[in-house]
């Protein structure tokens, strides 16, 4: 960046793995536009983020990483969900935010935050001329279906819910925390907070695309049981009611609300426009990635012959579920890629290494991008996280989703039946997936000669060349960034 930076930002992500990544490509995204960017780590993880960032080349990025103190030890572990953790957190991150913008001159123009850290408003509000930009990691859908639970447009535990501009959805179809938000209290809470403030806030980013979310709702002349009216009352700009009844997409209800801003997908610039120079990886990695190891098994097998399986950095599997996958996936008759992380291997079965040989490799982290952009990728089986699920929809891999937790439903939902870019497997009552459940999806997404598999892929591959149109110069999304970037600078 050889002129003067025309704006001066604060990024702030929680801190853990899933949330880290898309606010650093868009810092990334930011650096690109001529704005310099403070990446806010927390004391807890600030040298571990160092050291990785470091390794990734991320430190090599026109980029500052900053900590603020989060009353933890380093080390802390940041997947602690405890309501005493939350409540330290906050206080500690908001008095440290507040005294570094007090120490700054000039002020920072704004201030981009994990939209899971919604009281960071209180503290931007301390200093005039700093915008509050709040950074949503899931889709619109999912952040529409929380809203309509907290109006008390649904309750817990209902298994029939139908909402304004999206299919019918059964309970199983919910985001985990609203069908039962007892599951984890002090978590279903920290997400709901997301929307406490959204009405305030100056910027509404979502780490997704306009394309895929207009695809979100159904087509005007599809026949579905939506009571209109209902959508009309929450719409609050009343010419942008449709007088001829058509039902409004996801994307457009919420923009009707909120200045909503998709300015994803937040990947790196090599799988989408190539226009960041040597944007390959995220650049920060909380694990160790079997980098040769996967690529060069990878390289043995056939074109479109490997089922990639991961199920991110937090999914715990019970012990015989995890058997019952292992058994599964060496029914399938398919080579399988399976990220197992360290603390998970010993729930495999005695001697399964050795009885799958050379059809199937175990790794405890795998360089997912370049796994899922590898031409003998056939598919990914994975929890169905949205950073997952962006990747592979990005990169045109079709998906067989076997989701547990939070937003990972709703995108199940949506990979099968809305975009059609994978299948979902089918639980029993209490939640267990069978080895023939596998092999069944499996082969509807692998066999090239099934109807269901040549439009999974074609489905795919046409999300990616979305996905690769919204980031390119004057697309939606980077047309997104650029006024983001314009309305902050002064």
């Amino acid at each position: 960046m050889g002129e003067e930076a025309i704006a001066n930002v604060l990024v702030f992500s929680f801190p853990i793995q899933g949330h880290i990544n898309p606010l650093l490509q868009f810092s990334k995204r930011l650096i690109s536009k001529n704005v310099t960017v403070t990446f806010l780590t927390t004391s807890s993880t600030h040298n571990n983020i160092i050291r990785r960032a470091t390794a990734g080349g991320a430190a090599a990025l026109p980029l500052s990483f900053v900590p603020l103190d989060d009353g933890f030890e380093e080390g802390h572990p940041s997947n602690d969900s405890s309501p005493e953790y939350f409540a330290k957190f906050e206080e500690n991150v908001s008095r440290s935010l507040s005294q570094l913008i007090s120490s700054m001159k000039p002020k920072p123009n704004a201030v981009v935050y994990d939209s899971c850290t919604p009281w960071i408003l209180d503290v931007c509000r301390k200093y005039p001329g700093v915008a509050a930009a709040s950074f949503f990691t899931q889709c619109s859908t999912v952040n529409a279906i929380y809203i309509h639970f907290l109006r008390g447009e649904f309750k817990e535990f209902q298994d029939d819910v139908v909402l304004p501009a999206m299919p019918p959805l059964k309970g199983g179809d919910l985001p985990v925390f609203l069908y039962d938000n007892n599951l984890c209290r002090p978590l279903f809470e920290l997400i709901s907070s997301q929307f406490v403030n959204v009405d305030d806030i100056d910027f509404f980013l979502v780490n997704s695309f306009d394309e895929l979310e207009v695809e979100s709702g159904f087509p005007a002349s599809t026949e579905q049981n939506i009571n209109f009216q209902t959508t009309k009352r929450y719409l609050r700009k009343s010419k942008d009611i449709r007088s001829t009844g058509e039902h409004p997409k996801v994307l457009e209800w919420m923009k009707n609300q909120w200045p909503v801003k998709n300015i994803g997908p937040m990947i790196p610039s090599m799988y989408l426009d190539k226009r960041l120079a040597g944007d390959k990886d995220y650049g920060i990695s909380l694990f160790n990635a079997q980098v040769n190891e996967c690529l060069d098994w990878l390289d043995s097998k056939p074109p479109g012959s490997v089922i990639y399986v991961s199920f991110g950095s937090l999914a715990v599997l019970k012990d015989d579920q995890m058997i019952e996958l292992a058994a599964g996936l060496k029914q399938t008759g398919h080579n399988f890629l399976w990220a197992v992380r360290e603390m998970e291997t010993k729930k495999l079965p005695n001697n399964y290494i050795e009885e799958i040989g050379e059809r199937g490799l175990i790794v405890n982290w795998s360089p997912q991008l370049q796994v899922l952009a590898h031409k003998s990728t056939g598919c990914f089986m994975t929890h169905c996280g949205w950073n997952s699920t962006l990747e592979a929809l990005s990169i045109g891999v079709a998906l067989i989703g076997m989701p547990a937790y939070s937003d990972q439903p709703t995108n199940a939902k949506f990979i099968e039946d809305v975009w059609k870019v994978g299948v979902r497997v089918k639980a029993d009552k209490d939640g267990f997936v069978t080895k023939e459940e596998i092999v069944r999806c499996a082969g509807e997404v692998m066999d090239e000669t099934s109807e269901k598999g040549k439009e999974t892929r074609k489905n795919a591959l046409r999300l990616m060349e979305f996905a690769k149109e919204a980031l390119a110069e004057g697309g939606n999304s980077d047309k997104n960034i650029v006024e983001f970037v314009a309305k902050i600078a002064r």
